[in-house]
């Protein structure tokens, strides 16, 4: 084993440097959703303009971009979650039966991150084989979801995403998956920045208050799409 073999696995097997790998792939994905919710409210202005969008991402870097990206979140979202499972259960081991109590005055939302964090893993899962991977159902058929968008045929991602929630159970789970992903957002947020050392006594309250609103933004946004569908938006 060299010296670098080395230095990552002290690394990783420390508590600080798994606080590390949770906060910097937390920060990724908490500006991932950001950029995600801004490209998914382009469906309310219509097919042209969000199958426009679907195209470009799909097209970037002659489609190697959206995989490669694809491919990043992924591998961000996997070493978020092992980091944070691992974290847990090296805090877990070295709890005395002294500092239990401490863990009383813990919020709802910290005793629940892995519980909501993997929740919200399978609901990833879920959302990738019904809109990109389309198993189990007729999305890739082009005769059903063709486009013409400046004279080229493209896929009617906007159609695409309409039928999807057309369908209510997939409403049902997506605003409870967002739901529980924003309950992990509120307290997830406040410890970025505590693990990257911006979180002070003073900005403790104007942190938790932002930690808030952002989840608070995330959420209504990201349920607007399939609550408006489900309320006759597109059909």
């Amino acid at each position: 084993m060299n010296a670098l073999n080395r230095s990552l696995l002290a690394y990783w097997s420390s508590s600080i440097g798994k606080k590390w790998i949770v906060a910097l792939t937390g920060l990724f994905l908490v500006f991932f959703l950001a950029g995600h919710l801004a490209g998914n409210l382009v469906i309310f202005l219509g097919p042209e303009a969000f199958n426009a969008y679907a195209h470009f991402l799909h097209h970037m870097m002659h489609g190697a971009g959206i995989w490669a990206f694809r491919i990043l979140m992924l591998g961000a979202i996997v070493a978020h979650v092992v980091a944070t499972v691992a974290l847990t259960r090296q805090n877990k081991a070295a709890r005395k039966p002294y500092s239990y109590p401490a863990t009383i005055q813990a919020s709802r939302a910290s005793r629940t991150m892995i519980l909501t964090g993997l929740t919200v893993l399978g609901f990833i899962i879920y959302h990738l084989l019904h809109f990109t991977v389309r198993i189990g159902n007729e999305y890739n058929n082009p005769e059903l979801y063709r486009f013409m968008l400046d004279g080229e045929e493209v896929h009617n991602a906007w159609k695409m995403v309409i039928d999807g929630f057309s369908w209510w159970p997939a409403t049902l789970v997506y605003v409870i998956s967002m739901s529980l992903l924003c309950t992990h957002l509120v307290h997830g947020v406040g410890s970025i920045f505590q693990t990257l050392g911006f979180r002070s006594k003073k900005a403790s309250g104007l942190i938790h208050q932002f930690s808030l609103a952002y989840s608070v933004v995330i959420w209504l946004g990201f349920i607007s799409i399939p609550l408006a569908i489900a309320f006759g938006f597109g059909r």
